[in-house]
């Protein structure tokens, strides 16, 4: 079948009543939002190649590959002419009503450990993509015939938030997230490239103003310029994208963050507005939101790999894990436990782990 029967079978249904359908389907598969775009990337693919020229993507050395693919759809799914832009909402039902607050004030206990809220439950990406999966196989039953798609969830040269962008999903936030006036961010994007020919939503407006907040409450001024975001600065790069020593200068900003930051995104207004998943993929996992320092450092590795098992904190691995607990360790409120479990890495060999404790040691005894 060629690309153009494709689309003639989707013309065979009323386009509009299709596009009502599908949006139907997508929210019964979980998802609060759904919205179809034709876009027009030309003028992203400028601003990310100087993004890159700048060096901002640090060492995510595969967001400087396929950029064809990346700003040209059909390169990445040939055929494609249309994508479904899908939003799923990750905070748990069990978090209570002032979530905002209680992720505040686990971050002003320096001996508790912060995680973003993202990955205290399931990863997301087998979540977003199976249910977009189940999605594409029911549309291809909607329209009766074989229909050309491919699933995403921040996977693959995808510029979702870009994408998302040109429909009514919401507009880029000054922290480079996308932004919804219902919804706030606190939520997973998703993609259906598709090979139907579908009519495409009006475009969201900007909400922003003159409103700073995500750039001012940055820890590290990692939001250099309104929706530029220098990933070299960020504390989700440095502890989770990142594997090696981490720059002394972050150090202390860091404070105890040990898996990605989420301060631009608590500060932001919009967020008051943010909803609850019933999922139980995104149910907090192994006390995530409330967890110790030490509790967490005294993970073996085996230990590790159970509990984070079908995490997203799972890829950074054992070590890596380690190193971020040690790092917030340096920031604790000194006790002699921490003390003994900073000394205890300084013969570590692993050279990282070492020099980390060293830092950790000295900040603890000064």
């Amino acid at each position: 079948m060629t690309a153009k029967d494709r689309h003639c079978t989707a013309n065979t249904t009323d386009a509009a009543a299709l596009v009502e359908w599908i949006k139907s389907a997508a929210r019964a598969q979980g998802f609060s939002n759904a919205t179809i775009s034709q876009p027009d990337l030309r003028a992203a693919k400028t601003s990310y190649l100087s993004w890159l020229a700048h060096e901002f993507h640090g060492e995510m050395g595969y967001m400087a590959r396929h950029q064809d693919a990346r700003f040209e759809p059909a390169t990445l799914v040939p055929d494609a002419v249309s994508i479904l832009s899908v939003t799923l909402p990750y905070l748990a039902d069990t978090l209570d009503d002032d979530w905002q607050q209680q992720a505040w004030q686990t971050i002003h206990e320096p001996n508790k450990a912060a995680i973003s809220r993202y990955a205290l439950g399931r990863d997301y990406h087998k979540v977003v993509r199976n249910r977009l999966q189940k999605l594409a196989q029911q549309i291809e039953q909607h329209i009766g015939s074989a229909l050309v798609y491919r699933a995403f969830s921040d996977s693959a040269p995808v510029p979702e938030v870009e994408i998302a962008q040109q429909t009514a999903l919401g507009w880029r936030g000054k922290h480079s997230l996308l932004l919804n006036r219902d919804a706030g961010s606190m939520f997973f994007l998703g993609e259906l490239y598709l090979g139907l020919d579908l009519p495409a939503d009006a475009q969201s407006t900007e909400h922003c103003g003159s409103c700073n907040a995500c750039m001012d409450v940055c820890p590290t001024q990692a939001i250099i310029a309104p929706y530029r975001v220098d990933a070299r600065r960020c504390i989700s790069y440095l502890t989770i994208e990142f594997s090696g020593e981490i720059p002394h200068e972050f150090r202390r900003a860091i404070g105890n963050r040990i898996y990605g930051c989420d301060d631009c995104q608590l500060v932001c207004p919009w967020n008051k507005y943010a909803s609850k998943s019933d999922l139980s993929d995104f149910a907090v996992r192994h006390q995530l939101d409330d967890l110790n320092l030490m509790d967490a450092l005294a993970w073996t590795e085996t230990m590790f790999k159970e509990k984070m098992a079908g995490s997203a904190i799972h890829r950074i691995g054992h070590a890596q894990w380690q190193r971020n607990i040690l790092l917030a360790l340096g920031n604790a409120t000194p006790t002699d436990r921490h003390i003994e479990a900073a000394r205890a890495f300084i013969n570590h060999e692993n050279p990282i782990l070492s020099e980390q404790a060293h830092w950790s040691l000295a900040q603890l005894t000064r």
